[in-house]
């Protein structure tokens, strides 16, 4: 859940970056941020982490993941 949130934060990120470029250089900041914020959201949330090969990575991976849990 957490790789999915991290994905999302870098989309928004990324669409208030381009927004607020795109923005200053039109000239209508608030248009073209909120525009940056929707398509960085769509960004975030579409990106899907690749998935595992096989079953040993996959289970080193899980071990990974329950350590960082606690």
């Amino acid at each position: 859940m957490a790789a999915k949130s991290k994905l999302m934060g870098w989309g928004i990120a990324l669409g208030a970056g381009l927004g607020t470029v795109a923005g200053v250089m039109v000239g209508h900041i608030a248009i073209w941020l909120g525009a940056g914020l929707a398509l960085g959201i769509l960004i975030g949330s579409t990106v899907r982490r690749r998935q595992m090969e096989c079953p040993q990575c996959a289970q080193i991976h899980r071990a990974h993941e329950v350590r960082r849990a606690l």
